[in-house]
C-alpha cells in the first residue's frame, strides 16, 4: 500500500483554539453524553483510525470521517498519556453523572443525613474526575488522593451543614442555595489539592513545536486556578437558576400537589443546563494553556535564553 501524507493536521484541533467559540465548538464534540455510548471496541477502532491516518494511510476516508474518530478519541483518551480514562471520569460523563447527583443535592437538602449522603457522593464523583483528568507529567500517589478527597468531602459538609443550619430563619430561597455553595467551597480545596505535586514540583512547558523546556510552579499555580475556576462556573448555572425556578414553583403549590416531581424536575432541568454549560465552561480558557517566558521562574528563564531559537511562549495541559 502507497502511503500519502495526511491531508490535515490531526495534532491541531479542527476548530480555532485562541477563539471561545473556537474552544466551544470543540468542547461540545468531546463532551457530548453520546460519546458515553462508544464501546471499548468501537473507541479502540477509532484510535486505530488516527493512528494509520497520521501514518499517511487511510487517506480515502472523508475529512468528517476522520474528525469524527479524532472527537472520539479525545473524549476517552487522556491527551498526555494516550491513556483510555475511566468512564466516569470521563468530562463527556459530566452531564449524566453530574445531573443525577446534583439533581439530589438541591432535592435533598434540609436534613442531616441527605446532605452528608449527598455531599459525600458528590465529593467521591469530583475526586474521580480530578484524578482522572489531571495533567500526565504529574501521577498522582494514593496518599495525595485520599487526603484531597477528605478535605474536600470535609469543606463540603462543613459549608453545607454550617449554611444550613444559618438559613434555617432565612427565606426558603435561601436554603436552596446552600449546595452552590458547599461545591464552591470544596472545588476550591479538592483541585489544589488532588494537584498539589504539580504546585511543589511544577508543570511541564513546552515551546509550540513541542520541544519540552522545563518545569514551572508558577504555570501549575495559574492551570490549577483556571480549572478551578471553570468548574465553579460549570455548576452555576443549574444550581442558582434552578432553585430559583423550583423556589417559584414550590411557592404557587406545585409540589404540595405533585411532590414526588421535585426530584425528577430538578434533574432533567439540570441535565439540560450542563448539556451547554459543561462544554461553554470548559471553553473559558486554552486547554493548551500559554505563559510568557519572563513570567516563569528565574532559573527556568536563564535556561530559555540560553537555547538557540528562545520561544516568545511556553504552553502547557493545565488538565480539566
Amino acid at each position: 500500500m502507497s502511503l500519502l501524507p495526511p491531508k490535515f493536521n490531526l495534532d491541531v484541533p479542527r476548530f480555532d483554539q485562541t477563539t471561545y467559540w473556537g474552544r466551544a465548538q470543540q468542547f461540545f464534540s468531546t463532551t457530548s453524553p453520546l460519546n458515553c455510548l462508544a464501546t471499548d471496541a468501537h473507541l479502540d477502532a477509532a484510535k486505530d483510525t488516527v493512528d494509520k491516518y497520521r501514518l499517511g494511510e487511510l487517506n480515502h476516508l472523508t475529512e468528517d470521517e476522520i474528525w469524527a474518530a479524532k472527537n472520539l478519541v479525545d473524549s476517552a483518551f487522556h491527551p498526555d498519556t494516550g491513556e483510555k480514562m475511566f468512564l466516569p471520569g470521563r468530562m463527556s460523563a459530566q452531564v449524566p453523572f453530574n445531573m443525577t447527583i446534583t439533581g439530589c443535592m438541591m432535592t435533598f437538602y434540609k436534613t442531616t443525613p441527605a446532605v452528608v449522603f449527598w455531599q459525600w457522593v458528590n465529593q467521591s464523583f469530583n475526586a474521580l474526575v480530578n484524578y482522572t483528568n489531571r495533567s500526565g507529567d504529574t501521577p498522582i500517589p494514593l496518599a495525595t488522593l485520599g487526603s484531597s478527597y477528605c478535605a474536600a468531602t470535609g469543606a463540603a459538609l462543613g459549608t453545607a451543614l454550617g449554611l444550613n443550619h444559618l438559613t434555617k430563619s432565612m427565606p426558603p430561597i435561601a436554603g436552596r442555595l446552600v449546595p452552590f455553595c458547599a461545591v464552591a467551597a470544596a472545588n476550591c480545596l479538592n483541585i489544589p489539592l488532588m494537584r498539589r505535586l504539580e504546585l511543589q514540583d511544577g508543570i511541564m512547558l513546552e515551546t509550540k513545536e513541542g520541544e519540552l523546556v522545563g518545569t514551572s510552579k508558577i504555570a501549575a499555580k495559574e492551570g490549577i486556578g483556571m480549572v478551578t475556576v471553570s468548574r465553579i462556573a460549570m455548576a452555576m448555572p443549574g444550581m442558582v437558576l434552578i432553585p430559583l425556578v423550583m423556589n417559584k414553583l414550590d411557592s404557587q403549590g406545585l409540589f404540595k400537589k405533585y411532590p414526588k416531581a421535585n426530584a425528577p424536575l430538578q434533574i432533567v432541568l439540570v441535565g439540560l443546563i450542563l448539556t451547554f454549560a459543561t462544554p461553554l465552561c470548559c471553553a473559558i480558557f486554552e486547554q493548551k494553556a500559554s505563559i510568557k517566558p519572563t513570567a516563569v521562574e528565574q532559573e527556568l528563564q536563564d535556561k530559555i535564553k540560553s537555547m538557540a531559537n528562545p520561544p516568545e511562549m511556553l504552553y502547557y495541559n493545565k488538565g480539566l
